[in-house]
C-alpha cells in the first residue's frame, strides 16, 4: 500500500511519518518541497505518486497571522483540501484530512458533536471549515478528523510556549475562559495508524465509513488548568522559575483573532465506529512530558 503524507515536518506529520511505517510505503513531503498554494504542482504530485491513501497533515495554523493573511490561509486550508479530494476521487484513493475545533463559535456550553452547526469566529476557523466543505462537495472516500489543541514538544504550540515562559518568569498569567481537549500529536498519529491497520486488505471498509469525525484527547480542560498540569508534570531537572500562575481573561491579551470559549469535542461517534480511542488528556500529557528526547529541540 502506498501512502502520500503531506506536512511531514508539522506536529502531526512528524509523528505520522513514524507511526505509518508498518502500514506500507510512505511518501512524505513538506515545505518547501511542496507548496500547497501551487495547485498545479499539488495535482502533479498526487498523480505521480498514485497513492491509495492521502494523508493531509499540512495546514496554515497561525491563528493570529491568518487575520492579516486571509488569502494564504484560505488557499492552504480551504482550496488545497478540495483539490486533494478531487485527485483522491480520480484515483479511487482514501483521503484523510485533519480539521479543528475552531470551526465552532464556542457558545454551545457543552462538547460539540459532528452534527452541530459550525460558526467560526476567526479566519483560521473559517478557512478550515471551507476545507471541510470542499472535501464534502467533491465526495469520494474521505475521513475528516476534527481535532483540538494539538501540541508537541518539538514545534511552536501552547506547551512549548509555556515551557519557554517557565524558564524566564516567576509569574505566569493564563486564560481561564478557553476550554477544549488537549491532544498530544503522537496519540493522534497512533490513532490514525491504528485505523489503517490491515487497510491493504480492507480499504473498502474504511471507504464505507467516509465522513466527518471528532478525534481528540479524552476529556477537556481550560488553558489555565492545562498550564497548571504542564508545570506539575515537568521533570525534576527542568529549569522552571515559576512561583505563581494567575488566572486571566482572554480579553486581557487583546489578540487580533477571537478564540472560541468552549470548543471541546465529543468523540463518541469515532470511538463507536473505530476500535481506537485517544487516552485522557492528563495521561497523554504525563507521557509527553516524561519523554526525555522531547526536550532536545
Amino acid at each position: 500500500m502506498r501512502i502520500l503524507l503531506l506536512g511531514r515536518d508539522g506536529q502531526i506529520g512528524w509523528e505520522l511519518q513514524r507511526s505509518l511505517l508498518p502500514q506500507g510505503e510512505v511518501v512524505a513531503v513538506g515545505h518547501p518541497e511542496i507548496d500547497l498554494t501551487d495547485f498545479k504542482k499539488l495535482k502533479e504530485l498526487v498523480q505521480n505518486v498514485k497513492p491509495q491513501i492521502i494523508l493531509n497533515a499540512a495546514a496554515y495554523t497561525n491563528v493570529e497571522l491568518a487575520e492579516s493573511e486571509p488569502e494564504q490561509a484560505l488557499a492552504v486550508n480551504g482550496t488545497a483540501p478540495g483539490i486533494l479530494a478531487e485527485e483522491a476521487k480520480a484515483l479511487q484513493a482514501l483521503l484523510i484530512h485533519y480539521s479543528t475545533d475552531y470551526v465552532f463559535d464556542g457558545e454551545k456550553g457543552s462538547p460539540y458533536i459532528e452534527s452541530d452547526r459550525p460558526n467560526p469566529i476567526n479566519m483560521y476557523g473559517k478557512s478550515k471549515l471551507i476545507g471541510e466543505q470542499s472535501i464534502q462537495q467533491v465526495g469520494g472516500a474521505y475521513l475528516i478528523l476534527r481535532t483540538s489543541w494539538v501540541y508537541s514538544l518539538r514545534k511552536k504550540c501552547f506547551v512549548t510556549n509555556l515551557l519557554a515562559w517557565a524558564r524566564k518568569n516567576q509569574t505566569l498569567r493564563i486564560v481561564t475562559d478557553q476550554v477544549s481537549n488537549p491532544t498530544w500529536c503522537r496519540m493522534l498519529a497512533v490513532a490514525t495508524a491504528r485505523i489503517l491497520e490491515g487497510t491493504s486488505h480492507s480499504i473498502n471498509r474504511l471507504k464505507e465509513r467516509s465522513g466527518l469525525y471528532h478525534l481528540a484527547g479524552s476529556g477537556y480542560t481550560s488553558r489555565f488548568d492545562f498550564a497548571r498540569a504542564i508545570l506539575a508534570n515537568l521533570p525534576a531537572d527542568f529549569p522552571s522559575l515559576v512561583e505563581r500562575i494567575l488566572p486571566a481573561s482572554t480579553q486581557d491579551f487583546h489578540d487580533q483573532a477571537r478564540r472560541p470559549k468552549f470548543s471541546a469535542l465529543n468523540t463518541n461517534k469515532f470511538s463507536q465506529l473505530f476500535p481506537v480511542e485517544i487516552p485522557a488528556w492528563e495521561h497523554s500529557l504525563q507521557l509527553a512530558l516524561g519523554d526525555p528526547s522531547a526536550y532536545s529541540c
